[in-house]
């Protein structure tokens, strides 16, 4: 089951109203830490907006971790006896892997390991379209037809239950390390080797699949440090961790930042040549060139059916030979990408068509003909796009496979646990998930799937985009941005920091790159700063010069032509004054009147617009000829009136409902255009306004 994908950065932005969250702390804390440690009050700062406040945590943090022994890990000496029981007497052993990055770095990190101990060993990796992810019983008979005495899953296996009670049955031992979320039955292995079990004592629980991997192979060579183990095969187990988007804390942060060391001088030749190849060898390693760079590139590989390729590239001892496989799955994640867009293009028209479908709590949506190893990062995308759960199912042949991501707070896995008797199979994490049912019952598991949502949250967790601290633009300097990259390596758990730059004015609007960028000065008192917008075309991007900005920014060092500046990258920007949360309220107050539910803030009666608010959203929209970023941004044009955002969302509907405008799906967004009519209208005929009235009724 892959997780949440490294992916590459998008190219395109929604401008929408987002959750941000500001990080509070005790920055009195952070002082004494800074002066006990000798470190920088800002990142004393950071730490202390991420819990770690004291001396002691804050040495810790920026010490490497010692590993802890692989022997905590449950049935982790059951999984040891019976594998150098099979290296002792010659039996043969089948790795058995899966299609992801984490799963083929697994695969290959163990199929090495038992290959150097002189094992005879192969491997499996099943095949993404015609077997799905995991053991299956057709593979399982294959293996065992090859006279194969141990399956030895890595990233897989904890779900198996029938399928290794079936290879039981056929004379062959199964030992399982996986990664993933056990249900409350265990599968009858030999061990089953997963921090996840609730009888598992070990500390590390947020391992991927390719951490358990390595905790074995150190557990089967007795290095209980890992020492030798990561000198010999760190770049591939940093490679699988950052790949799969684990937390980057503890052991998982030394693991990354010793194998992100050996990536700057790779030992193995096919991660030498597909740094050369994608271009990250050319820049200074690090987690996130890593992440958006080569995890997608191996990714691509089993999206597209050509697994064995990333598995011989990690494998190959052939410098010719490896840069003929990189070129060849640089250009396979170029494939990877045209169908992604394809995919995101054929979601654009269905929204297009049924608008409704955006106002679930979870987000199911079905295509045929979409490649199912790519639905999942269209999926990826519209859950940061829309900020709620999502899952895109691929239908072809009667049947429909699923791919699914969540937002902070909402386990995925969870809701689709409760879904379990409609399913043919599915796993994964509580943020993402896979998932296979009957095409005749998509039906009855969007309606599950929303009742379970309806049932936990009456008010669904949103997308939240984390803020660790308010920044002056005096700050934002070459040597804060240098500041940073002590906090090194980035990703789960340990985020690039995220920082606040309050009520700058927009000053000027500069294209970049042919247009699909912009670079944007702001102003604030005398103090001017420059920052970029990736992915923001001047088309769609709806501010001007004058407008006054909350910007959410990155800071990172940038070298060019042998001058070091600091780069400002735009993560999010609003307008200043705009009360999220009270939006986030009457959004969601919006899309429980548009799916037939009661208020949970307020009376039908509160919620009515009045005929000057009606009146005021029209006359704007007729000044303008229509409004091109959609309702959040006309929102904020309109707010400072006092209007507020259910009654701009139903003022909307109520012209839409009448004919007095169009709303159409455009790239990132909502157009919304406004159409002639000599006649006159009165506003309060729409339907809208009737079901506010019945609604009234009902409650008295």
């Amino acid at each position: 089951m892959e997780a949440a994908p490294a992916g590459e950065r998008k190219e395109e932005e929604a401008v929408e109203l987002h959750s941000w969250k500001m990080a509070r702390w005790d920055r009195q804390k952070a002082r004494e830490m800074a002066a006990a440690t000798g470190q920088p009050l800002l990142l004393c700062d950071l730490l202390a907006a991420r819990g770690i406040d004291t001396p002691e945590g804050c040495r810790a943090f920026f010490a490497n971790a010692a590993l802890s022994s692989p022997f905590l890990l449950k049935d982790m000496d059951k999984a040891v006896e019976r594998v150098r029981r099979a290296l002792d007497k010659g039996e043969k052993i089948a790795v058995y892997g899966d299609y992801d990055c984490d799963g083929i770095t697994s695969t290959v990190l163990m199929y090495s390991y038992l290959e150097s101990a002189g094992g005879d060993v192969t491997y499996y990796i099943p095949d993404r379209e015609t077997e799905g992810y995991g053991l299956n019983k057709e593979s399982v008979k294959l293996i065992a037809d090859h006279h194969i005495d141990l399956i030895l899953t890595v990233d897989n296996g904890i779900s198996a239950l029938e399928e290794i009670a079936y290879a039981n049955s056929l004379g062959v031992d199964v030992v399982v390390t996986d990664h993933h979320q056990p249900r409350e039955e265990l599968p009858p292995a030999v061990a089953v080797v997963d921090p996840h079990r609730k009888d598992c004592p070990s500390p590390c629980k947020s391992l991927a699949g390719v951490g358990v991997a390595f905790k074995l192979i150190c557990a089967l060579e007795g290095d209980d440090s890992g020492e030798e183990m990561l000198e010999a095969y760190g770049e591939l187990v940093a490679l699988g961790t950052l790949a799969d988007v684990v937390e980057l804390r503890g052991e998982n942060r030394t693991i990354v930042r010793r194998g992100l060391r050996q990536l700057a001088e790779p030992e193995n030749l096919g991660l030498a040549a597909l740094l050369e190849v994608s271009g990250v060898g050319s820049r200074p390693i690090t987690a996130e060139s890593v992440s958006f760079g080569l995890a997608p590139r191996i990714n691509a590989c089993g999206r597209l059916g050509r697994v064995d390729d990333g598995v011989e590239l990690l494998l190959c001892e052939d410098e010719e030979r490896a840069m003929e496989l990189a070129r060849s799955i640089d250009q396979l994640n170029s494939r990877r990408k045209e169908l992604e867009a394809q995919i995101v293009e054929d979601i654009r028209r269905l929204l297009e068509q049924d608008p409704g479908l955006l106002h679930q709590r979870v987000l199911v949506i079905a295509g045929k003909g979409w490649h199912h190893g790519v639905v999942g990062i269209a999926a990826a995308r519209l859950t940061e796009r829309f900020g709620k759960p999502c899952i895109l199912f691929s239908v072809d042949k009667g049947e429909a496979r699923g791919s699914a991501r969540s937002v902070e707070g909402f386990s995925i896995i969870q809701a689709i646990s409760a879904c379990a008797p409609l399913l043919t199979r599915y796993g994964g994490h509580p943020a993402a998930a896979g998932v296979t049912l009957p095409e005749d019952r998509l039906g009855e598991f969007v309606r599950r799937i929303n009742q379970f949502a309806a049932g936990q949250f009456a008010e669904m967790p949103v997308g939240i985009l984390h803020l660790d601290r308010e920044l002056d633009p005096r700050e934002a300097t070459v040597e804060t941005a240098r500041q940073l990259a002590a906090l090194e390596p980035f990703g789960e758990g340990n985020e690039f920091p995220c920082f606040l730059l309050r009520k700058m004015t927009l000053s000027a609007i500069f294209p970049m790159g042919e247009g699909k960028h912009l670079r944007l000065r702001f102003q604030r008192e005398d103090q001017a700063v420059t920052a970029v917008y990736f992915g923001m075309s001047p088309q769609r991007f709806p501010f001007q010069p004058g407008d006054r900005l909350d910007l959410a920014v990155e800071l990172t060092v940038n070298e060019y032509r042998g001058e070091i500046r600091v780069s400002i990258r735009i993560r999010d920007l609003r307008p200043c004054g705009v009360d999220q949360e009270q939006v986030r309220r009457e959004k969601q107050e919006y899309e429980r009147f548009l799916r037939g539910e009661a208020f949970l803030h307020q009376s039908p009666a509160q919620a009515r617009p009045t005929r000057e608010e009606a009146a005021l959203v029209y006359r704007f929209l007729r000044r303008s000829g229509g409004y091109p970023y959609g309702p959040d941004m006309l929102y904020t044009r309109v707010a400072e009136t006092g209007l507020g955002y259910l009654h701009l969302r139903l003022i909307l509907q109520m012209l839409r409902e009448l004919g007095l405008t169009q709303e159409e799906t455009v790239p990132g967004g909502t157009a919304i255009r406004t159409v002639d009519r000599q006649d006159k209208v009165d506003l309060f005929s729409a339907p809208a306004i009737r079901r506010l009235e019945e609604m009234k009724g009902g409650e008295e």
